[in-house]
């Protein structure tokens, strides 16, 4: 039996069947799973091996990227995020999916309920859309592990990508838009602005992962590149124990 991972969908949300495609082509289950199911009792996130929140508009952005996805999840489901945190389960958010996360508490520090950073609009002021390299700078955490150094090319596509975080609530980057190899704040290699060229970051046990980058987007060939996938691997592989 493979692995079964959720991938969560709600209105707004336009990258879940590529998100599930990916997962499978690593050798998961890759299950869509409507918010809705969940809300109303017929599906449970804490049943999956992992949960991955996919890219898009949630809720149309309104109020701000993720904003309202993430007030539903505390006011909802904070029960079934604790229960996920506390059996160490592995969560990924990819673009909204990461600003989900932020909106949460979950990233960067694991605080349900309570922001300690967010993600603002791009410095530029406009909808970037673009392929980027990240620089992997963390392999502790499971997403990264054995990536340390490497260069990924990936697409981004975001209007609100630039990260800012409270003072004492230490983030952890796990992957930096870079220029030359490193780390860079110039644009356009750095589409948003985000300080240190902070692209994802993870929480301090490496198991929850926000990233603005689309690693769906890099699965295929015919993609342009399939750095994604390694991601998607590295969760097959910490799975399978």
């Amino acid at each position: 039996m493979r692995p079964a991972v959720a991938v969560l969908y709600a209105p707004g949300i336009n990258c879940h069947e590529e998100t599930a495609f990916a997962l499978e082509l690593a050798g998961l289950e890759g299950h869509i799973v409507n918010f809705h199911d969940v809300l109303s009792g017929g599906d449970t996130l804490t049943r999956y091996e992992a949960v991955v929140v996919p890219g898009g508009f949630s809720w149309g952005d309104h109020l701000g990227a993720g904003r309202i996805f993430g007030v539903h999840l505390i006011a909802r489901m904070a029960d079934q995020l604790g229960e996920l945190v506390d059996a160490g389960k592995p969560v990924l958010g990819i673009c909204n999916g990461f600003q989900v996360l932020v909106e949460t508490g979950l990233l960067p520090d694991r605080t349900i309920g309570k922001r300690g950073a967010a993600l603002l609009q791009n410095r530029s002021a406009t909808f970037e859309s673009r392929w980027v390299e990240l620089v992997v700078t963390d392999t502790a955490s499971i997403w990264t592990k054995g990536l340390e150094g490497r260069i990924l090319r990936m697409p981004v596509a975001h209007g609100e990508g630039r990260l800012y975080w409270e003072d004492g609530h230490a983030i952890r980057p796990a992957v930096c838009y870079a220029k030359g190899g490193r780390p860079t704040e110039e644009y356009p290699a750095n589409p948003n602005g985000s300080p240190g060229g902070v692209a994802g970051i993870c929480d301090s046990t490496g198991l929850i992962f926000g990233l603005m980058p689309h690693p769906e987007r890099a699965a295929l060939d015919w993609h342009g590149s399939t750095d994604g996938m390694e991601l998607f691997r590295n969760l097959a592989r910490y799975l399978a124990g």
